[in-house]
């Protein structure tokens, strides 16, 4: 019987390879395939196309170790990790699947050898489900038939449960059908008559370690009826830490050697002691084992954490584990600590990790050192709020509390619900979301259910087959016209409608389907080619190529003349220069990257990219600016080799084949089995599908344009080549050109006058902002009346047991000035105060609020602010205790004064 993880995983391989299984790699965890899911969350995603009929591969029959994350949507495991002994963010799951090849019985006989023969487990500890009838869908007696054949068990050990059991779907759409579970019995004493309670594996009850889909239907839109599949099909999945956990004799998938190793790693650096018991320091050791498997692994992909959809799940992962180190006294950043544990233990399986060891090392550390000072501030705030809510008798934490956490400070909501349910609190979670979600609205997250458009899904059944695709070795051809899809808007939506016809006119807008095609479909960062499909008094101009389905090509465009109809034989022509310049812009990204390698060291790795004819755009990962020095060097490692005018070579090879070639992979692509190969010189090798220049020389001058930061831990280049590099170097030579006349400089001494006037421009600014400084507190001429600031502090008043003033200021004066002035006037108000000033320069009108840190509780300087800056016409914001605005309407500034005080009174409730 095999014990350790890795022979358990290998062994189940092993004994489907020999079935006739071809073994297949795991897929990543963003799905390349389909878009209504965040994350791979089961083995069959990656085959969901194949099961479907809209794929094809050249085996019936496979097995795989999958890597999943179940962290959204409709499996969200992430609030019962370290709580439960069976639940992880990530796992690996075992899977035999059959593409109308074997059905039932295969499938059933092959679990049960597998789990009673080869690993040896106990007949007497197993029961097995299948599915009792429901929802218009028969029972499944043809299974129970089966198993009790394969078992001989009866009816007590075969038992019958209804869809929320033993019918399985991947989501709202896609393949579905009868499952039938396998449980296994973790106490002393087997009782079957004890099954009807709820699995656990808490040492006394049974849990599910391997689920058979036996897939008969699909489901094309959510709520649709269901369809048969093509042919009846299998997908089966065994967690490999649940089969670990039987076969390794413990009670919890965290005394596996999967995730035991880890929780004692969080144990010996926090210096506390693991028992496996449920205290709150063996819980949060837990959490830190399975976020730091989900963090190294997703690193590992290029998810990074950021504000936004994948990248923000990630980021609470991460700060949801550095939390619970807080907890437990670790008081420095630890998590890439136990991550790199994960790549020693795991990396031999799988490649990426230990590829990209130094990354995950390092994003991991920078995000928890970003993060620790970010805890303790939102800690503190806590504490503060905590104190307000015992003195007012309030038990739950307002929305706009918990989204100022959030939007301001980065503290995850869910890390405030856990931090406030420990002192006995409750969140407005629901009202907290929604402020949040207005203040994101223009984010545009994922929508976990969106669904690809039923036009494409039926031009790619009239398709047949994937798209021949001939642009790598020619620019124009021949083809048929296979599909039309319209687009119209729907009705009060922006939104396209798509909809199949037979024939569009001129005017029309369009996507042409055609069976073969030399436009290349926006894939890897490279946009999609723009040229012309044409017959006889027939042109369509294409504006886009797209890929929405693989192997499935749609080319975006308006009918500028005559008539297309289905069937109708077309010549198409990619438009020479912007492929050209494209193809330049993209053979530079793979010489950049090497030269960042080479440069700033091999951490940095790409990113991301984007490619297209004016632009060249590229992600990398790296933790500080660089340098000019750096720029430099970088510059002159690409051009050098361009001036060698190698020839660019690609070759076609298996994924195997190419990694021991020593070739690159992109983080952003997609490899299958088979894979292009570029080589740009004897140090640039990389997997690449994109198109391409033939020699070194074609890319031209390159030129890196703009550095900035995108996330933690990535910059981003923006660069030129060509014509596009010349064109940026002579805007260069007009500034510098213009800038001369502007400083009347003459030679080499442009920077020095420009200093000069800088300089002097400055000490203006000085005496300005004095000047006016002092004119506000003599009281003055000009807008704001006489009295100076004594004067001005007689006209406060007490709102809520808060002292307010609100006043105009001479016009004219500085937002400098206007911030220093309200400060002085709200100290001077004393420790429960706020001050608002307005004032007119030029034709802005200016506000600035000032509120003292014992007022904050009650009463944002920003919260203040926004209501007050939309009667001037604009909008404005800052931190609770100082905020800004400026707006258009210098008319209104008077009455945007005035209504300071019944705004206050309006946020206070007063």
């Amino acid at each position: 019987m095999p014990a350790d993880s890795h022979s358990i995983r290998r062994t189940f391989l092993e004994f489907f390879a020999s079935r006739g299984h071809e073994v297949v790699p795991s897929a990543p965890l963003v799905p390349q395939n389909d878009p209504t899911l965040m994350f791979v969350n089961a083995g069959m995603v990656q085959f969901k196309d194949v099961f479907t009929g809209k794929d094809k591969r050249n085996y019936t029959r496979a097995a795989s170790s999958q890597k999943c994350i179940r962290i959204s949507g409709k499996h969200n495991d992430l609030e019962n990790v370290g709580v439960t002994a069976r639940h992880q963010t990530f796992f690996e799951m075992l899977g035999n699947f059959s593409f109308g090849d074997y059905f039932k019985e295969e499938a059933i006989v092959s679990a049960w050898e597998l789990l009673t023969k080869v690993y040896g487990v106990p007949k007497d500890r197993l029961v097995v489900t299948v599915f009792k009838g429901e929802g218009g869908f028969p029972a499944d007696d043809e299974a129970a038939a089966i198993w009790r054949k394969v078992t001989g068990f009866g009816d007590d050990r075969i038992l019958r449960l209804g869809m929320a059991d033993n019918f399985w779907s991947m989501g709202d759409t896609g393949p579905c059908g009868p499952c039938s579970e396998i449980h296994y019995f973790h106490g002393a004493n087997p009782d079957v008559a004890r099954f009807g309670e709820e699995p656990r594996l808490d040492g006394s009850g049974w849990t599910e370690i391997w689920n058979l889909v036996f897939m008969q239907y699909d489901r094309a839109e959510k709520d649709a009826p269901v369809t048969p599949l093509p042919a009846p099909s299998i997908d089966t999945g065994m967690g490999l830490e649940r089969i670990a956990c039987v076969l390794q004799g413990v009670a919890s998938n965290y005394d596996t050697d999967l995730l035991r190793p880890l929780v004692d790693k969080a144990s010996a650096i926090s210096g506390k002691p693991y028992t496996g018991g449920n205290g709150a320091d063996d819980v949060s050791m837990r959490v830190i084992a399975d976020h730091a498997r989900t963090t190294a692994f997703l690193i590992a992909e290029g998810v990074m954490p950021e504000k936004q959809r994948r990248e923000y799940v990630l980021r609470r992962v991460m700060r949801r584990a550095i939390r619970h180190g807080y907890r437990l006294g670790i008081d420095k950043p630890f998590l890439h600590e136990v991550a790199l544990l994960v790549v020693d233990r795991m990396g031999d399986v799988y490649r990426e990790l230990r590829d990209r060891r130094d990354l995950i090392a390092r994003v991991t550390e920078d995000e928890e050192v970003r993060f620790r000072a970010t805890l303790k501030r939102g800690m503190k705030i806590l504490e503060e709020r905590f104190g307000e809510m015992r003195d007012k008798g309030d038990k739950t934490l307002s929305a706009p509390a918990a989204a100022d956490l959030y939007t301001t400070y980065g503290f995850p909501l869910d890390l405030t619900q856990v931090i406030c349910g420990e002192q006995g609190y409750g969140v407005d979670v629901e009202g907290a979301e929604k402020v949040i979600r207005g203040a994101e609205e223009a984010d545009g997250p994922i929508d976990p259910g969106a669904a690809l458009d039923p036009a494409y899904r039926e031009a790619r059944a009239k398709l047949g087959g994937p798209v021949g695709f001939t642009g790598y070795e020619q620019e124009e051809g021949d083809s048929e016209i296979v599909a039309l899809i319209k687009i119209t808007k729907k009705d009060g939506s922006d939104k396209p409608a798509r909809a199949l016809v037979e024939r569009v006119g001129a005017g029309d807008k369009v996507e042409v389907v055609v069976k073969d095609s030399p436009f290349y479909a926006e894939s890897g960062g490279q946009v999609g080619d723009v040229g012309r499909i044409e017959a006889d008094g027939l042109r369509i101009d294409v504006t886009d190529t797209q890929r929405p389905l693989p192997g499935f090509i749609v080319h975006v465009g308006a009918v500028a003349s005559g008539e297309a109809k289905v069937g109708q034989a077309v010549h198409l022509e990619v438009d020479h220069d912007a492929r050209s310049a494209t193809r330049r812009n993209h053979s530079a990204t793979h010489l950049l990257h090497w030269a960042l390698r080479t440069v700033l060291g091999e951490h940095a790795q790409q990113k991301g990219s984007r490619v297209a004819p004016d632009m060249l755009r590229f992600d990398f990962a790296h933790n500080k600016p660089l340098t000019r020095e750096e720029i430099d060097r970088i510059e002159d490692l690409v051009n050098a080799k361009v001036l060698e005018n190698a020839p660019i070579t690609t070759e076609v090879v298996s994924i195997e084949e190419a990694r021991k070639k020593g070739a690159v992979a992109i983080f952003e692509e997609k490899y299958g089995d088979v894979v292009r190969v570029l080589t740009m010189t004897k140090d640039s090798m990389e997997l690449c599908g994109g198109t391409h220049a033939r020699a070194l020389g074609d890319i031209g001058l390159f030129k890196i344009t703009g550095e900035g930061g995108v996330a933690a831990g990535v910059r981003r280049l923006f660069a030129a080549t060509g014509k596009n590099a010349l064109g940026y170097v002579r805007q260069l030579e007009d500034d510098i050109q213009k800038a001369r006349q502007v400083a009347k400089a003459q030679g080499g001494d442009l920077a020095e006058k420009i200093g000069k006037i800088v300089a002097h421009e400055r000490e203006l600014e000085k005496k300005v902002s004095e000047l006016e400084r002092r004119l506000v507190e003599g009281g003055g001429p000009g807008g704001g009346g006489g009295g100076g600031l004594d004067g001005m502090l007689a006209e406060a008043r007490e709102i809520g047991g808060i002292k307010v003033l609100a006043r105009r200021v001479p016009d004219g004066t500085q937002s400098a000035a206007l911030r220093e002035i309200a400060e002085k006037l709200r100290d001077k108000l004393g420790e429960r105060s706020a001050v608002l000033l307005g004032s007119v320069a030029g034709d802005k009108a200016q506000l600035a609020v000032m509120v003292s840190k014992a007022a904050t509780g009650q009463l944002k300087a920003g919260d203040l602010i926004k209501g007050i800056a939309k009667i001037v016409g604009g909008s404005g914001g800052g931190r609770p205790d100082m905020a800004q605005a400026g707006g258009t309407d210098v008319g209104k500034i008077d009455e945007a004064v005035a209504a300071t005080y019944t705004e206050v009174a309006r946020l206070l409730g007063s």
